[in-house]
């Protein structure tokens, strides 16, 4: 059987419970089947492999993002003013923490941890407010308290593939609070409803990442979008030269016109894949949490840990859910991936529940 990872101390023993900082790649190890990680694709696209090989020789230069920045402007109808471009969402979640002085900072939960992480290693007392399995997880604005002056909550949100409606988004919306919404997978859905990256809205915070979609996750590419004042506060905390020359070609590559026809086709087709995945897993009695829409599901079964280990053991890794605020050993995160790897995960899957 492969090695399964466990859980240790903090390695900057800042009082952060360990299982806050792990993700999905150390589920995976060699000779694995990776239903783990959320990135669609194994490798980027050969249009923008070759621009990304073009670009090496421009290294010799310190990176510049001002072409991305307006790329990305460009993408979303913004001024310049209004859009960071950042090493992925995780650097954005740290400038967040760096930059803001939150008295009492909001998680919403079950989400990405990396929020929770970047705060509290800030120093900043963070509370949660937990999603119930019992009504698809899905977000009651009223379940925040009127105190809270930063509230983060992920859209459509990992690891429970909901999806939450805008207006539930901006309802949250206070004088004196920021709201942050995490689009990670916007991308991921068709047509990308719910989304804020297209408004204007004063108080508000957009984080995105193209890494998901593209297979760039090793690159590091994502962008912030809202309140020019606050983007102005993330971006006088950003470390000079922070976005490599790479990342700020992929962001220019990723978010013109051509890469949204592709990024409609790959969506189209994951739409396809997940309810593959879906219709099997109900055939095997699975529950699946909520509505699904990302290109990823949350499941739960009984005897989780037996479950997710047997996997390992017959080639394929999943994410645990037990790291996520709110989740116990028995949900697992499930990667969509094409049908004939879903077909050997549903075979594996059968074996495993039935010993």
């Amino acid at each position: 059987m492969a090695d399964d990872p466990t859980f240790g101390v903090s390695p900057a023993d800042d009082g952060i419970p360990a299982h806050l900082r792990h993700h999905g790649d150390e589920d995976v190890a060699d000779g694995l089947v990776d239903l783990a990680v959320n990135v669609r694709l194994p490798a980027p696209p050969p249009w923008l492999r070759t621009q990304l090989v073009a670009g090496i020789d421009t290294l010799a230069a310190y990176p510049d993002t001002r072409e991305a920045t307006k790329a990305v402007a460009a993408r979303h109808g913004r001024p310049l003013d209004e859009v960071l471009v950042t090493a992925g969402a995780a650097e954005a979640f740290s400038l967040l923490a760096r930059a803001l002085r939150p008295r009492n900072a909001v998680i919403v939960h079950p989400q990405f941890t990396e929020p929770e992480v970047a705060l509290r290693s800030a120093g900043h007392p963070v509370s949660r407010v937990l999603l119930s399995a019992d009504d698809g997880f899905t977000l009651n604005p009223h379940a925040v308290g009127e105190a809270a002056d930063l509230v983060v909550v992920g859209n459509p949100t990992n690891p429970t593939s909901v999806l939450h409606p805008a207006e539930t988004l901006l309802a949250l919306r206070r004088p004196g609070r920021v709201l942050v919404v995490d689009e990670a997978f916007a991308d991921a859905i068709p047509g990308e409803p719910e989304s804020l990256a297209g408004q204007r809205i004063p108080g508000v915070l957009v984080f995105r990442s193209l890494t998901k979609t593209w297979g760039i996750a090793g690159l590091r590419a994502g962008y912030v979008l809202g309140d020019p004042l606050l983007v102005e506060r993330l971006r006088a905390v950003q470390p000079p030269w922070s976005v490599s020359t790479l990342a700020g070609l992929a962001v220019v590559a990723c978010s013109g016109a051509e890469a949204a026809v592709e990024a409609d086709e790959l969506t189209a087709e994951a739409e396809r894949d997940r309810a593959f995945l879906v219709d099997g897993l109900r055939e095997l009695g699975v529950r699946v949490a909520g509505k699904p829409r990302a290109p990823f599901i949350l499941i739960t079964v009984a005897d989780g840990e037996r479950v997710r280990l047997r996997l390992r053991e017959l080639g394929y890794a999943v994410r645990r859910g037990d790291t996520f605020p709110g989740l116990s050993t028995d949900w697992l995160r499930v990667a969509v991936r094409d049908r004939h790897t879903t077909r050997g995960f549903l075979d594996a899957l059968r074996l495993a529940l039935k010993e």
